[in-house]
This record gives C-alpha cells, structure tokens and sequence, in this order.
C-alpha cells in the first residue's frame, strides 16, 4: 500500500463509521452530509478490500476485517493528533463535548456541580451524561470512544489500556422512616422483619447481601426493586420499607428526614473509581474534567 495515497480524513471519516455502524450517525457526528459519508465509505471499502460495513439484522454491522481496525486506527489518530496538534489553547477556547459513562449513584452527585464548575473554568466544554450498563460495557464504550470518562466499580481493569484511581471507598447505611417501627432498638431481626428496597438498573432482585443473610441462615423480603436511588427517599417517607443505599446516595437533608443507622452486620463498600482509555492522556478538555471530578469525590 502506498502511504502516499492515503487521505488522512478519509480514516477520520472510517473511525466514526466503525464506532456508530451506521452512515447517517457518522455524518452528522463528523457534521458531513450522508452523501459525502457514503461515498468514503465506498473508497475505504476500496482501500481495505473489504466490506467494512455489512447489512444485518437489526442494521448494519461491523465485519471481521472492520473489528480488527477499530482499536489501531483510533490509536493512529491519536498519534497523528499528537504530532500535528497546536499548541495548547486557553481552556476559556476549548469547545468538546465529554462524555462520562456513570450509575445513578454517582452521577447524582456529579452532574449538578461539575455543570457549575465547568461553566467557571472551561463554558466550552459540554457534557453527555450516559447510563452504565455493567463494567465490562463501560470498558467496551470506552475503548470504542463511544465514552470518555468512566465513573464505575472496576473489579479488574487492564492498566496498559486504561487509566483507573479510586476516588473515595463507600460505605453502606439503612434508612427508614423517623417514625418507623423498626427504629428503636435497631436489631438484625427488626432489619428483616420489614420490606426492602432494592435499586437495580437492571431488575435483579437479589444481590450478594442475600447470599451473606443466607450464610446465617436468614433471608430478606424485597419488597419493591426501583432503577434509580432518586426514587427511594418517596418510597421510604410514606411506608414501612427501609433501604440499604450508599452513604453518598442519601438526599443532603436525610438527617433531617429519616432515621439513619449503620447495618447491624458488617456489609463490604466498594471502591469507586475513575477511568478512561490511555488514549484520552492527552486530551485536555477530558483531562480537565477528571481533574474536577477528582476534586469533587476525592476524600467525601
């Protein structure tokens, strides 16, 4: 292959087709007509001696070929990026838009803050707040630059792709009504004598508590399984459900609003970490919002 004849924009143009697998998308991430993007489509086809890009069902996807050229062309135009790139522009001129893949908890508590700070430090920089869907699905977002920054519970993680800190360790708290029967003289039996909340994204109706209740021989009722920690401080206001929640999930009045007591047996926290792929190192609107992130979390 002649080097010579390659258009660099032309592998731009590939980069976005392989990450949306559909041309309409690219072109209006790239901000190209669909025209235009079916017709570089048709010379990268030419290019790689291969289809690239495939009907099937439910639309098009990406063939053997095309999955095999994802991850070094995106780490060719970082190169690139890297080598021709001016020099580093006031944050007040930087104009991107990052995309933080994050649960419920914790983009409860980001996304009001960082809006605020970002419009002090940088106002060009946009934010796309986007669902998790598991570890492993962030970890494929992000190595597709589909996302940028994750804020997620990171079990393994490879280093070599991946930049990963923890930024705070969270403890478990119970909630439940101020006035709830359950309150005084808090106990194990008293915890499991009343309906539980359960938060899952994904429905699941039992998590390892349930295991490490059924090792001493108890069990609990789920009482309701809700997608979102936003819901539960209604839920628990009105009713007898209590709620294990993360500490930082509880609403800034709960004090006030709810009686707050620690597991009456020892449940494991978690880490949460922040993490992007080793190609964003460089990128400095997404190195500039880790860094407010990392100040907001670090040390709660």
């Amino acid at each position: 292959m002649n080097l010579r004849s390659i258009d660099l924009n032309l592998l731009v143009i590939l980069d976005a087709l392989l990450d949306e697998a559909h041309v309409s998308r690219a072109a209006a991430k790239l901000n190209l007509s669909q025209p235009a993007t079916s017709s570089a489509l048709d010379r990268c086809r030419h290019l790689f001696a291969d289809p690239l890009l495939e009907r099937g069902k439910g639309g098009m996807r990406l063939t053997p070929k095309a999955e095999t050229l994802r991850d070094p062309l995106k780490n060719l135009l970082v190169g690139i990026a890297a080598v021709v790139d001016a020099p580093e522009e006031p944050l007040s001129d930087i104009r991107q838009t990052v995309r933080i893949v994050t649960a419920d908890h914790p983009g409860i508590l980001i996304a009001g803050p960082l809006h605020h700070a970002l419009a002090r430090s940088a106002p060009g920089i946009d934010l796309v707040i986007q669902p998790w869907h598991g570890a492993q699905a962030v970890l494929e977002s992000l190595a597709r630059g589909a996302s940028d920054i994750a804020l997620s519970v990171f079990p393994t993680i490879d280093e070599t792709a991946f930049h990963c800190e923890t930024l705070l360790q969270e403890h478990y708290v119970i909630a439940m009504r101020k006035t709830h029967p359950a309150a005084a003289g808090f106990t194990l039996d008293r915890w499991l004598a009343y309906p539980h909340i359960l938060v899952s994204g994904r429905g699941d109706t039992r998590t390892p508590l349930d295991d490490q209740l059924a090792a001493l021989q108890k069990s609990r009722r789920v009482g309701i399984v809700v997608p979102s920690f936003l819901m539960v401080p209604s839920l628990l206001e009105d009713s007898d459900l209590i709620a294990m929640m993360p500490s930082h999930c509880l609403p800034p009045d709960a004090a006030e609003r709810f009686h707050i007591v620690l597991p009456p047996i020892p449940v494991a926290g978690f880490p949460l970490h922040l993490a992007w792929h080793r190609r964003r190192d460089k990128d400095r609107a997404v190195q500039h919002v880790a860094g407010e992130l990392r100040g907001m979390l670090s040390g709660r």
